[in-house]
């Protein structure tokens, strides 16, 4: 058992036993620290009453007994404290009282060697009342952390990163749902990673430090949170794995929540059953659980008073006023199935209700069906002789009491209140309609899916796009290829350069849902759905040796009504298929509800888990649980709780009934109209790859990447990219770019054999002592120097002894040019051969030929390296180190050529 949802709501007692005739909004216990009659019991007292409420009529508040510690420390702050707390199979330091004294309250978690400092600030004066607690969270990791700095131009931390983002989104959402309502002090947390060993994670400690913080603060709160992360290595859990052994893992579950309830789950994983989900969920819990019992112990010695006068609740009465005026026409318009139809109504009986209540007054319909109040009238008679007692009067001697009329006083309410109160009421009329009618706004009973309708190929530039509609939900899904120049880049706080290929962006527009609001940057709901969607999808994406493109997916709503980053998922996975990705099988999500307490609306108390729920059901019911996967396993799960918590039985419940649910998706995308065509856009870019030796990758990139580029111009390839281990991608839009390219590095990287010969071999500068020959684009100079080459070895010859005497002996490895500096052996013919002609116009006594062949090594003797300056002709794209970096053109007929640097032509 995880909690008990039965304690999460607690009916409003009567206002007359707490109404204070001088404080009409506020309600007094005996155990208030304001009350004539209290008494010091304990310092913390049970918050319940405060609990977030979907439906109610009133509240009590119960205030501190006193303040938690006394401020015996230096200034008045209060002492430094710290205690260690047992994690899985390690322990945490929390410390509090050390840095950050003048906040509310300021935690420091450690973990081995990493460090996360949290602090929790509230402001002086409250707010405009809302039905939105006031809460910021900010998260940061200091790249100073990991003794480093940012590698941008600003050497500072700037604009949240989008992991930074996610991880604060993982922070609020279990703490909202402990926050009390009625409090409107803007509060902020603020969280740093001032340490990190690369080993423990910081997110996990993240949450666990801001329940504590929170925990320790005036900030009035229910309970106090802890984060774990748990990870599945065979079949191990372990609570708060480290970096290397999530590695392994299969799972990667973070879960939130208080010493009784799961308040939060967002994991990620690979088609893992539910049932390992549950026992996952299960040993977080009890890690959780454990952590909360300390936090305890030590809010209970350096806790400050909570701020529990600052609350302030809309009067009780007000719950039967609103129900009074707007029950009919509320149960009416709840019935409208159209989402846009059933908001204006809502819209407009809401305002019909404020101006009762605001403007005109409230009369209660007793009074006013039962006519004006009747007063008595009190007068004396002044003619004793003549007294008449008529009908209704009262004799009472010389004075009689005769009834008069007079209009009751109408009951005026301010405009906030007005709108909390008509929205809980809605709330708890919509709850009702789906316990008592078994029906939903809709229409559709508790595990009916909406009517589903998909297409792909609606844009014909894109590589690949899906339309997938789901009721009123809609999403555009396009899928756009590329090669790693396209990947998404991620700078974290190891150092180590991270390149993300498949990413997944989610946009939501005001205009899908009929609204004009805000566009700009994508907001943190944004990131947080992209991201769920993208993980996902993720594990059913081919391998980058099997599909070696970047992947990028975008998916905006065009429809909202509920469920929109789970629409996100099968319209990503139907734009997949069309674009031509090789994907392991089709992947679908669902979000999943609930409604708690249905006794209270005539039900069996059982909790009603509602299947795909629609944005009203959404905001109005006690779960959000989103699932995807296939029929065999999920590979992403996000839950959050709206009230104090779910059992083990409720969860796998829901993930049985989702995985229904999927399973019905699966099928009705198979219906696709049209389907997703499954090969590659003639519009995508082709990719080929090459695998060379990795010294020469070198060559292929040239000095400060001027070899590269001139390839890329020379053929009009996209791009070119290396690595280390020899692998070569070519991006291209067409094959023959491709093909030309490839040729090109072909010869670049060939590696020359004695008794190769070359063919058509362009002169590229003249020499006293011979000539520069290149035997293949770019293939003059390389890092040993020079080719040994000669053009005589090709002539027949009478005298084999006489011709092999002349010949001399020595290691000629790699070498471009002749280095033979005899004057004798350099026939006349060769000086009037003029740079750019070719070595076939090169005439020879015996043979008119241009070919030239490389010498057997152990025939060269002569030292082959000439300094630059004795070669004043070479080409200026020569490099002169052995470490310079050359990318080489080659012809595309398939024939290697090799030039010799043999001065003996002819």
């Amino acid at each position: 058992m995880l909690a008990n949802p039965n304690n999460s709501r607690l009916h409003c007692p009567k206002p007359s036993q707490f109404l204070h005739p001088q404080r009409p909004k506020c309600f007094l216990f005996p155990n208030c620290p304001r009350s004539p009659c209290f008494t010091s019991k304990s310092k913390f007292c049970n918050l319940s009453l405060l609990l977030p409420r979907k439906s109610g009529k009133g509240f009590g508040i119960r205030a501190l007994a006193e303040p938690g510690v006394s401020t015996n420390g230096p200034q008045g702050y209060p002492p430094p404290y710290s205690v260690k707390i047992p994690v899985g199979d390690r322990h945490i330091l929390v410390e509090t009282g050390h840095i950050g004294r003048q906040a509310s309250a300021s935690v420091t978690v450690t973990d081995g060697e990493t460090i996360v400092y949290t602090s929790v600030c509230l402001a002086d004066v409250p707010s405009e009342p809302s039905d939105f607690f006031p809460l910021s969270v900010h998260y940061q990791e200091r790249f100073s952390a990991a003794g480093r700095t940012s590698g941008g131009f600003f050497k500072r931390e700037g604009r949240a990163k989008d992991h930074e983002v996610l991880i604060s989104r993982l922070i609020d959402r279990p703490l909202r749902p402990t926050m009390l309502n009625g409090f409107y002090h803007e509060t902020q947390i603020l969280s740093w990673v001032l340490s990190y060993d690369g080993l423990h994670s910081p997110d996990s400690l993240a949450v666990t430090a801001a329940g504590i913080a929170v925990a320790l603060s005036e900030v009035p709160n229910s309970k106090t949170i802890a984060g774990v992360r748990v990870g599945l290595i065979g079949d191990k859990f372990i609570v708060n794995p480290t970096t290397k052994e999530m590695e392994d893992s299969e799972l990667d579950l973070l879960l939130a929540g208080t010493d009784n309830a799961i308040l939060m789950i967002e994991g990620y994983c690979d088609f893992l059953p539910e049932e390992k989900l549950l026992q996952a969920v299960e040993v977080g819990q009890e890690a959780v659980r454990a952590i909360c019992n300390e936090v305890e112990a030590l809010v209970k010695k350096c806790g400050k008073a909570k701020m529990l006068d600052a609350i302030k609740l809309p009067p009780p009465e007000l719950y039967n006023h609103v129900e009074e005026i707007a029950g009919d026409e509320l149960v009416r318009a709840l019935q409208i199935r159209d989402k846009i139809p059933r908001r204006k109504a809502l819209l407009s009986l809401e305002g019909e209700v404020l101006t009762i209540l605001t403007e005109k007054g409230y009369v209660s319909k007793d009074v006013a069906l039962g006519g004006s109040e009747t007063i008595p009238d009190i007068f004396e008679d002044e003619d004793e002789d003549e007294e008449v007692v008529v009908d209704g009067e009262v004799d009472e001697g010389d004075v009689h009491i005769k009834p008069s009329l007079r209009k009751s006083t109408p009951l005026f309410f301010s405009e906030v209140d007005v709108k909390l109160v008509f929205k809980e009421v809605t709330s708890k009329f919509l709850r009702r309609r789906i316990v008592e009618g078994g029906r939903r706004s809709d229409g559709r009973s508790p595990d009916e899916i909406r009517p589903i309708n998909s297409k792909c190929g609606l844009l014909p530039r894109a590589h690949g796009s899906a339309l997938f509609t789901r009721g009123e939900t809609q999403s555009l899904a396009v899928v756009t290829l590329g090669d790693k120049q396209m990947a998404q880049r991620i700078d974290n706080l190891v150092g180590v350069d991270e390149w993300k290929r498949f990413y997944l962006q989610y946009t939501f527009p005001p205009s899908c849902v009929g609204e004009v609001g805000r566009n700009g940057a994508p907001s943190r709901r944004e990131i947080g759905h992209g991201m769920l969607a993208e993980r996902a999808l993720e594990p059913i994406l081919p391998s980058e040796d099997d599909f070696p493109y970047t992947v990028r997916v975008e998916s905006t709503i065009t429809e909202s009504n509920g469920s929109s980053s789970m629409a996100s998922v099968c319209g990503g996975c139907l734009a997949l298929q069309d674009a031509g990705v090789p994907i392991k099988c089709s992947i679908v999500g669902i979000a999943m509800g609930m409604v708690l307490e249905t006794e209270e609306f005539g039900g069996d108390g059982a909790p009603l888990i509602l299947s795909d729920i629609t944005g009203s059901e959404d905001a109005s019911g006690d779960m959000d649980f989103k699932v995807a996967g296939n029929e065999d396993g999920v590979t992403a799960f996000q839950m959050d709780i709206k009230v104090s918590g779910i059992t083990l039985p409720v969860m796998r419940e829901a993930l049985l009934q989702a995985k229904n649910g999927r399973k019905h998706i699966i099928a009705e995308m198979l219906k696709c109209s049209p389907p997703p065509s499954r090969t590659l856009s003639k519009y995508a870019p082709l990719i080929h790859i090459m695998k060379v030796k990795p010294e020469k990758v070198n060559l292929i990139i040239g000095s400060g990447g001027k070899k590269v580029k001139s390839i890329i111009e020379e053929t009009g390839v996209d791009a070119i990219d290396t690595q280390e281990d020899g692998i070569v991608k070519i991006t291209a839009r067409d094959l023959a770019s491709i093909e030309k390219s490839k040729a090109i590095i072909t010869n670049l990287t060939m590696v020359p054999t004695i008794g190769d010969i070359y063919r058509n071999c362009e002169i590229k500068s003249i020499a006293p002592y011979g000539v520069f020959v290149e035997i293949a684009p770019g293939r003059e100079v390389n890092e040993k120097g020079q080719l040994r080459l000669s053009h005589r070895a090709l002539l027949p010859d009478t005298d084999p002894e006489k011709a092999s005497a002349k010949q001399p002996t020595g290691d000629a490895k790699d070498v471009v040019g002749s280095q033979e500096t005899s004057d004798k052996g350099l026939p006349k013919k060769m000086i009037s051969i003029r740079k750019g002609d070719l070595a076939e116009n090169i005439s020879s006594p015996k043979n008119n030929t241009a070919e030239n062949t490389l010498l057997p090594q152990k025939k060269f003797i002569r030292r082959l390296v000439t300094p630059a300056k004795d070669r004043p002709n070479i080409n200026k794209d020569k490099t002169k180190k052995s470490s310079s970096e050359v990318v080489n053109s080659v012809s595309s007929n398939g024939e290697n050529t090799l030039v010799n640097g043999e001065a003996n032509i002819g």
